[in-house]
Formats: structure tokens, sequence, C-alpha cells
């Protein structure tokens, strides 16, 4: 399973490892790819709940727009 997070908020590569490491701590989450040109992280893995992600980029201290399929 993947999905796409798009995330307001990130303006340097620290806030894109930040964002990384909470998201690869979400249960379930095997990959966290984050691209902070397009505000993007792409997570993979088995039963991802999508209000984990979003509590996951709001704990990091940034804003989940939205999370796609």
């Amino acid at each position: 399973m993947k999905k796409i997070v798009t995330i307001e908020g990130m303006s340097c590569g620290h806030c894109a490892m930040r964002v990384k490491k909470a998201l690869e701590e979400v249960p379930g989450v095997t990959l966290a790819t984050v691209e902070l040109v397009n505000g993007k992280a792409e997570v993979e893995g088995d039963g991802l709940d999508a209000n984990m992600l979003r509590g996951a980029v709001v704990k990091a201290g940034y804003q989940p727009v939205s999370i796609l399929p």
C-alpha cells in the first residue's frame, strides 16, 4: 500500500528529515520518502492509517494538507 501526503511548512532539509522520521515511526510504515521541493511524502507499508500519518506530520510541527491513496 502506498499513500502520498502533501505537507505545508517545510522549508529546509532538516524539516524534511524530521517529517521522514516521524512518518517512519507510524505503525505499518516500511518506507517514507520526503521531497522538500514539492512538499510531498510518499509512504509505503501495510495497513496505513491516514489519521495516524496526519498525526505524525502534525507532531513533527508541520501541516498535512491531503493524503491520497
